[in-house]
C-alpha cells in the first residue's frame, strides 16, 4: 500500500511546488500572495524576517497636561513654571528605506522636543521629522545610517477578513513584543480619523505599539498599528490600523512636499437607512446622502446639490458614507475627481476638482530643532547645601536643587534633589557648576541624592 501512494505522493507535492512558483511568477516583487485555504503562519519565520526593520521610537518633548491627566493627588513637588510640562513618551515604528525612512504614527511623536529610534540590534539614531499629517495619523522620519533592514510592503486588497496577522512593536516599552490575531473588519471609519479605511483586528495591541507594522502572513507589512478601543487603558479586544497603501501615499507627499495636501470638497454627508433609500428611490441603502453643500467650495463649483446621493468615487462603488469619507481623505487637492451621483431618481456623473483642505492644528510639525549652545542658561535654581544636609548625606559637598526647568525636569532632575556630582567630578559651589558645563558638552551625568539613594539622571545638553 505504501509503494502505491509514493507516485501520487510525489506527483501531488510537484503540482503544489509548481503552483507555488506559479502564484510567485504572477505576483509582483515585494507584494504579499492571497493566503490558500487552511494556511498556517509560521510565526517564527515572520519574527525573523521583520524583526530586525522594527524600531522603538523614544520621545521627549514639551505639552500642555489637561485636566484628565491631572493628578491631585501626586506626591512630587510642583514643578516651578506654569504652561507646557516635559513628558516622556515611547512608541514603535518600521523601517521602509535601507537609507534611514521610517514610518510610526503621528501621535506618537507629537509635541516631540527630541526623537530616538532604537534598532533591535540595539543601535540608536537621532531621528528628523520629515514630516506628520493629524489626519491619517502618520509620520515620516528620517535617520542618518545606510543598508538598514526593511519590511516588505504587503497588499491590503488582497488582505480579508479572517485572515492571520502579526504586530511586533514595543508595548510599555518591552521592545520586539510580538503577538498575533486575525483580521476582524476592513474600511472602519473611527471618531476624527474618518479619513482613514482602518483595518480592525483583534490582535493584542497596547499602549506603545502604537506606530508599529501590523503583519501579514509572508511577513509583509499592511498596515500601521494606530489605535484600540478601551475603557481601561489596555487592549480590549479591538485593535484599528492605518492601511499600507495609504500610509505610503501620505509618505510619499510629505517626502515631495513636508506634508501632506489633503483634497477638499466641501460637502456635509451621512449615510442613508431603508427609509430615506426609499423616498430617494434607491433600491437599497448605498453611497452618502448630501446633507449640505459649502458656499463657493468645489462641490458647489462641480454642481453638488444638498440631496444628491454620491454613490461612486472615480468609478468605485460606496456603500456607505464612511467610504466615501474614505476616498476623499487621501484624494489629493487640485486632483480631478469624478463621481457617480444619484440625483431625482437617475444616475449621473459629476466632476469636480477638489480644493486644498486647511492644516488641522494639531497637525503642525513637532519642535525637533536643537536647543542652541553657547551662553543658554539651564534655568535650574541651586544653592549650597547647609551643615545639616551635609552631616545628613555624608559628603563635603554638593548643591540643594531648589528648583527645574523644562530642560532639566525632563533629564528627571526634581526640586529637592541634591546635586552632588556633573561627569564623576564633585560639585562644591556654584562656580564650579557653570565651570563644568561652559563647554556645554553634548551630554552629561548628573549623580543626585534622591531620598538617600544615589541616581544618575542623564541631561541631553544638545
Amino acid at each position: 500500500m505504501k509503494s502505491q501512494r509514493w507516485p501520487l505522493t510525489v506527483a501531488v507535492l510537484v503540482c503544489c511546488a509548481l503552483t507555488a512558483v506559479q502564484v510567485e511568477a504572477e505576483q509582483p516583487r515585494g507584494v504579499a500572495a492571497a493566503l490558500p485555504g487552511g494556511f498556517t503562519p509560521n510565526y517564527r519565520a515572520i519574527v525573523e524576517r521583520a524583526g530586525p526593520a522594527v524600531v522603538e521610537v523614544d520621545v521627549v518633548g514639551m505639552r500642555t497636561p489637561t485636566a484628565l491627566e491631572w493628578d491631585p493627588d501626586n506626591e512630587l513637588p510642583a514643578l516651578p513654571f506654569k504652561g507646557k510640562l516635559p513628558f516622556h513618551g515611547q512608541g514603535s515604528g518600521f523601517i521602509i528605506s535601507r537609507d534611514g525612512l521610517v514610518l510610526t504614527s503621528a501621535h506618537v511623536i507629537q509635541g516631540a522636543r527630541s526623537i530616538t529610534v532604537r534598532l533591535s540590534d540595539r543601535r540608536q539614531f537621532r531621528a528628523q521629522v520629515l514630516g506628520i499629517d493629524a489626519t491619517t495619523d502618520v509620520a515620516v522620519l528620517r535617520v542618518d545610517a545606510k543598508d538598514l533592514p526593511v519590511l516588505r510592503m504587503g497588499r491590503v486588497d488582497q488582505l480579508q477578513v479572517g485572515d492571520p496577522v502579526v504586530t511586533i512593536g514595543s508595548p510599555f516599552g518591552l521592545e520586539q513584543s510580538v503577538s498575533h490575531g486575525i483580521v476582524s473588519a476592513k474600511g472602519r471609519a473611527l471618531p476624527g480619523f474618518a479619513a482613514v479605511p482602518h483595518i480592525q483586528t483583534d490582535v493584542p495591541v497596547n499602549p506603545g505599539h502604537s506606530g508599529g507594522p501590523l503583519l501579514d502572513a509572508s511577513a509583509s507589512v499592511v498596515g500601521i498599528n494606530s489605535q484600540i478601543h478601551t475603557l481601561s487603558g489596555g487592549y480590549q479586544g479591538l485593535s484599528f490600523a492605518v492601511p499600507i497603501d495609504l500610509a505610503l501615499r501620505v509618505k510619499d507627499e510629505i517626502v515631495a512636499h513636508g506634508r501632506m495636501r489633503h483634497g477638499y470638497l466641501g460637502v456635509a454627508v451621512q449615510s442613508l437607512d431603508i427609509t430615506l433609500a426609499r423616498a430617494f428611490g434607491l433600491g437599497h441603502p448605498r453611497g452618502a446622502l448630501v446633507a449640505g453643500v459649502e458656499a463657493g467650495s468645489a462641490a458647489e463649483k462641480g454642481g453638488l446639490r444638498a440631496g444628491d446621493i454620491i454613490t461612486g468615487f472615480k468609478g468605485e462603488t460606496l456603500a456607505h458614507a464612511g467610504e466615501f469619507t474614505s476616498h476623499l481623505g487621501v484624494a489629493l487637492a487640485g486632483e480631478r475627481v469624478r463621481l457617480t451621483v444619484w440625483r431625482a431618481r437617475k444616475a449621473l456623473e459629476v466632476v469636480v476638482q477638489l480644493d486644498e483642505a486647511l492644516p488641522l492644528e494639531d497637525a503642525q510639525a513637532p519642535d525637533t530643532a536643537p536647543m542652541p549652545q553657547g551662553q543658554q542658561e539651564l534655568g535650574w535654581t541651586l544653592r549650597p547645601l547647609t551643615a545639616l544636609e551635609h552631616t545628613r548625606l555624608g559628603v563635603p559637598g554638593g548643591l540643594q536643587v531648589e528648583a527645574v526647568s523644562a530642560l532639566t525636569a525632563q533629564a528627571g532632575l526634581l526640586a529637592g534633589d541634591a546635586l552632588l556630582a556633573i561627569n564623576h567630578l564633585p560639585v562644591h559651589s556654584l562656580d564650579e557648576v557653570r565651570r563644568l558645563l561652559h563647554e556645554r558638552p553634548l551630554d552629561a551625568a548628573l549623580l543626585v541624592d534622591r531620598d538617600g539613594e544615589r541616581i544618575y539622571l542623564p541631561l541631553a545638553l544638545e
